[in-house]
């Protein structure tokens, strides 16, 4: 089984360059297909991860119309195939309406052997990418127990699961230190859900969202009568997360004298409501989170140094989703996949403009923007695809003629297949030359050429 050959389905009404194709590609199994009929036979019964398809097939074998039902029966029936559409001189517009249905890429007719031979190479390696990267997210999901609906194939993220999974059963205090958007509070709730509290409440509460002078009351509750409009007594959020957990969102904004009666809390764990003279003994967890410098307003005098370390008894730093390799485009699928049976049912996935960008951008918003540009795309999208204009990226026009230059195209793709390998197998040459399906030498020789880290 190790030695089989990967399936090619070539669909081309041409049995002379059928025959050819078989000729020169004798790595692959190659299955060829005459028209919609055989060619949909074929995809269901071979399950092939690239296809290259000839638009102008019988009945329609000068227009498009029969190649164009082929393809959209393979985005209906296996969106994750890669389909090389063939393309005459002067069809370009033909071409790029394939690619925004959700091909791959296109390759000009007459048939250049070897360059087809690149493309048809390159899509295989992106797929046995793609296949990883599921393979990696659905072993991640058997992880809720532990965080959430968190998905990551990043090592920066596995440590952090890691250090979750070691702190959730202590009693210990844990604050999480990232930026904003990078998913704070999903973390606190894994370590809630990992601790012997996961059947208390998780009580979540942001500092920032709430005025100065409302705060206290909403921490510590008040009594009946005491202060204008408390018509009624009512539990603050420390009361109210008795037995669970309470996750302080950007715990840096609380105001200095309400950080002396915090303290006292985590000193004694009794509180005493706003009007009230009883002490009321709570067991509450607290997680806390921040984006800000707190060793820093420390030295401003605007945080308590030994309120700082009553909370940050275990420290989380929490990477960026720039410096989460790979995981940018692992979840814009997965929101992609949430949306779209949410919103927008006919999407069934990114053009390969899209992922480029998602791969290509730093995310200044981390999972946050991910999360509302994906999510805008599948609304307002009007094709099958989402594009990169779809997800409010920007093409320039001056750009336009680079995207079309096939050399500079590869090797754009090429180097970020490579990227994303490495970073797979943690840069392992070995296996990353595996997972590419090239020799260790021939992936050296690819490093030095692009000038990539090995």
């Amino acid at each position: 089984m190790a030695d089989k050959k990967p399936v090619l389905l070539v669909v081309e009404d041409d049995e002379g360059l059928q025959a050819q194709l078989k000729w020169a590609y004798d790595d692959f199994e190659v299955v060829p297909a005459l028209d919609r009929e055989s060619a949909i036979a074929a995809l269901r019964a071979h399950e092939p991860a690239v296809v290259t398809l000839d638009l102008g097939l019988p009945p329609d074998p000068d227009g498009t119309s029969e190649g164009f039902a082929v393809l959209d029966a393979i985005m209906e029936l296996k969106p994750d195939t890669k389909v090389i559409v063939a393309s005459g001189h002067g069809a370009r517009e033909s071409a790029l309406d394939a690619i925004a249905r959700g091909a791959y890429d296109f390759y000009q007719k007459p048939v250049d052997i070897e360059a087809l031979g690149l493309i048809v190479r390159r899509a295989f390696n992106l797929h046995q990418i793609e296949e990883e990267n599921r393979r990696l997210t659905e072993k991640v999901g058997e992880e809720k127990t532990v965080l959430g609906n968190l998905i990551t194939a990043a090592p920066e993220m596995a440590k952090v699961a890691r250090t979750i999974e070691r702190v959730a059963n202590t009693n210990v205090s844990v604050m999480l230190l990232g930026a904003s958007g990078t998913g704070k509070e999903l973390l606190a709730r894994g370590v809630h859900d990992a601790s012997e509290r996961r059947d208390g409440p998780f009580i979540a509460i942001n500092c920032a969202a709430i005025p100065e002078n409302l705060l206290e009351s909403e921490l510590f509750g008040h009594e009946k009568g005491a202060f204008t409009g408390a018509v009624k007594t009512t539990e603050g959020k420390i009361e109210s997360a008795h037995g669970g957990t309470l996750f302080l969102d950007e715990v840096g904004d609380i105001p200095l004298p309400l950080q002396v009666k915090l303290l006292r809390f985590l000193q004694e764990r009794k509180i005493e409501r706003i009007g009230g003279r009883k002490e009321i003994a709570v067991d509450t967890r607290i997680v806390c989170a921040t984006h800000q410098d707190l060793e820093a307003m420390i030295g401003e005098g605007t945080f308590r140094e030994d309120l700082f370390y009553r909370l940050a008894e275990i420290v989380v730093r929490i990477p960026t989703l720039a410096e989460r390799p790979g995981d940018a485009v692992l979840l814009a699928k997965a929101f992609l996949k949430r949306f779209a049976g949410e919103f927008n049912p006919q999407i069934k996935g990114f053009a390969p403009d899209a992922l480029s960008a998602i791969d290509g951008w730093n995310w200044p918003g981390n999972v946050r923007e991910l999360e509302n540009r994906v999510k805008r795309a599948v609304i307002m999208s009007e094709g099958k695809m989402v594009s990169a204009v779809d997800l409010d990226f920007e093409v320039e026009e001056e750009d336009q003629p680079c995207a079309l230059n096939l050399k500079s195209a590869r090797e754009q793709s090429d180097r970020r297949l490579i990227r994303h390998a490495l970073a797979r197998s943690e840069g392992n040459i070995s296996n990353t030359a595996k997972m590419l399906g090239i020799s260790r030498p021939t992936l050296y020789d690819l490093l030095k050429q692009y000038d990539l880290q090995g």
